[in-house]
């Protein structure tokens, strides 16, 4: 009788543990169903508001221009600046704006590469040039200034 009892609560145990996993797997996906339609909606959110704003961030710039008057701040003016030059978003092909930034990025950092190590080059011979003329005026007869004078760094 010992043994039904315990067999008994064994499987009275494994049910409740299978009604507990059932249930904690329906609101794990309820949960799961919620997220994936929050996510929807501020998807669409975001892509609404960005299309508003790059159809009217001009419109917005001007009001604030009027209201202010003739007096810009450094502020103001570079976001007019930067209005004038960004092109309008489009939201539907952010891959190929982002490769097209990208790659300028790149270029202009190779650039910038290269005009590093030139002008580490151009130091290292002015340099060089400058040891050489040290150099000779030592062994000069006449110890002067020499046809060189003043400093040349």
């Amino acid at each position: 009788m010992h043994i039904l009892s315990s067999h008994s609560i064994q499987r009275v145990r494994a049910e409740k543990e299978r009604d507990r996993q059932t249930r904690l797997a329906a609101e794990r996906q309820r949960k799961e169903d919620e997220e994936a339609k929050k996510r929807a909606e501020d998807e669409a959110k975001k892509k609404k508001v960005l299309s508003n704003m790059g159809a009217h961030f001009g419109g917005f710039l001007a009001k604030v221009e009027q209201r202010r008057g003739k007096r810009q701040t450094g502020r103001e003016i570079k976001k007019m600046t930067l209005a004038e030059r960004r092109k309008p978003l489009a939201v539907e092909n952010l891959r190929e704006d982002a490769k097209e930034l990208w790659e300028w990025i790149y270029e202009l950092e190779s650039e910038k590469f290269d005009l590093t190590e030139k002008m580490k080059r151009q130091k290292y011979e002015i340099n060089v040039l400058l040891n050489r003329i040290q150099h000779a005026q030592k062994f000069k007869k006449g110890h002067g200034k020499g046809k060189v004078g003043g400093r040349w760094k």
